[in-house]
């Protein structure tokens, strides 16, 4: 049986890293692409080396790791510096994964999420089929990320109205978990597209701890 990576994504307050989580409840890996993509600049690798090289020692935090909030002031709003720290990060990222899924295909999973994102914003959901949004309706996340984030309804909106509206990644999903109920809600939604995953994949369900 070939190994299956699929994807799994969301917008802001949508709830992803919720249902991440239930999907490792039942047995099923994910691999984290937030995870992957500070393992490739981590302290002492070569992609850590590489930023340092482009952008300059003042970065690194007082422990010679990677400041992001530093990094983070340095490619907002711009874009030759985004790209540049794409162009060193991006095929590392890739190459991880790529590493992370071969690992899980040979120890016997026949398939694996893969959290990330901005799937659908890179274009790569079609790399990731089946896609797995995990959505809300625009007025509830406004209010997750105002009680997560301590923060004013327009400064919430504004964050946004940064991004991609969750309709466009609905659009682009083959399954769609909604998380405006409660907890058990959520986790209900998802076992069901777990089991229809299983079904799509000829994935014998009884591997899972329902």
């Amino acid at each position: 049986m070939p190994f299956t990576l699929f994807g799994l994504t969301g917008g802001i307050a949508c709830g992803k890293s919720t249902v991440a989580g239930f999907l490792r409840e039942r047995g099923l890996s994910v691999v984290d692409a937030d995870v992957v993509a500070r393992e490739v600049v981590a302290p002492g690798s070569e992609g850590l080396a590489r930023v340092v090289d482009a952008f300059g020692a003042g970065i690194l935090d007082d422990i010679g790791a990677l400041d992001r909030k530093k990094m983070g002031s340095i490619v907002f709003g711009n874009d030759d510096a985004r790209e540049t720290l794409e162009r060193i990060t991006h095929p590392r990222i890739r190459e991880r994964t790529i590493e992370l899924a071969g690992s899980l295909a040979a120890e016997g999973h026949p398939m694996a999420a893969y959290e990330a994102a901005l799937l659908v914003e890179n274009d790569l959901q079609n790399l990731f089929r089946p896609l797995v949004v995990v959505a809300v309706e625009a007025s509830i996340q406004v209010q997750r990320v105002m009680a997560r984030d301590r923060i004013t309804e327009a400064q919430a909106r504004a964050r946004l109205a940064s991004q991609m509206p969750i309709e466009k990644k609905v659009a682009a999903a083959d399954h769609v978990i909604d998380t405006q109920g409660s907890f058990e809600d959520v986790r209900r939604r998802t076992d069901e597209v777990l089991h229809k995953l299983c079904k799509e994949l000829g994935v014998d369900e009884s591997r899972y701890d329902w």
